[in-house]
């Protein structure tokens, strides 16, 4: 069974491949759109234009990021409700069934195979591509950094967020301890968190682990609230902040 045509390309996008900067920038939740073979999975329009089906404004601040830092990013291509690429597959939240307050049909009662096509098509290429990349550098005696980039809606199941800017980690918290820092110093420009608005419990660590946690590299991974980075001038200045962040955190770790 076959999920993706030719005609809608590969399921990963990399850019800047041959960069001289150590970070690696990830977005997993780059993309809304969905492979044609899947229609609309039972969804509305608003539902597909929502966060439940990407993380808005991300790829802009990823993409800004990567460029300050002269960094490789690696994207998917297709919306993680086709299948989220920041879970394992046996993972629920892979190929989700309930999104907040959204049901999502299509992804309920899928057969082995259907899951097979998302696992092989999305997630394989992905993850691979991540790692070939990470295995590069090692090769090439570099140590990469992994930095991935998210975005959260402000009001979630009726509550509002708070928080503008969360700095995530696993059990590895170098970077993130040092971002935290240097986000004090930085004044009140944010209001910065430390494993909000999710953390490692919520499942939403997977990349950090598998890419990051088991080739011991320093590893984050950022949450912006998404109202900030609506347009492009404001996920700009969002991605100015983070580079000062990165930058001195990065110095600092060195």
């Amino acid at each position: 069974m076959r999920l993706l045509t030719d005609n809608e390309g590969p399921a990963v996008a990399i850019e800047n491949v041959g960069a001289r900067g150590d970070v690696i920038v990830v977005c997993e939740h780059a993309s809304r759109v969905l492979p044609a073979a899947l229609g609309t999975l039972g969804l509305s329009d608003e539902a597909l234009q929502s966060h439940i089906a990407w993380d808005p404004g991300a790829l802009d601040v990823a993409r800004f990021v990567a460029s300050s830092l002269d960094a490789t990013l690696i994207h998917q291509r297709f919306s993680r409700l086709a299948y989220d690429c920041n879970r394992p597959p046996e993972a629920e939240g892979a190929m989700p069934v309930v999104s907040e307050i959204y049901d999502i049909p299509g992804n309920r009662a899928l057969s082995a195979e259907a899951r097979q096509a998302r696992i092989e098509e999305i997630y394989l290429p992905f993850a691979g591509g991540l790692r070939d990349l990470i295995r590069g550098r090692l090769e090439a005696g570099r140590r990469p950094v992994l930095v991935t980039v998210h975005s959260f809606t402000p009001v979630y199941f009726g509550r509002y967020r708070t928080v503008e800017i969360g700095i995530l980690h696993d059990a590895d918290s170098r970077l993130a301890d040092r971002m935290l820092k240097a986000a004090e110093g930085a004044g009140a420009a944010y209001i910065v968190r430390r494993n909000e608005p999710y953390g490692p419990t919520d499942g939403v660590t997977h990349t950090l682990i598998q890419h990051g946690l088991k080739n011991d590299l320093a590893n984050v991974m950022i949450e912006v609230r998404n109202d900030l980075i609506r347009t492009e001038s404001g996920a700009r200045v969002v991605a100015d902040f983070l580079t000062g962040l990165l930058g001195q955190s990065l110095a600092d770790l060195t």
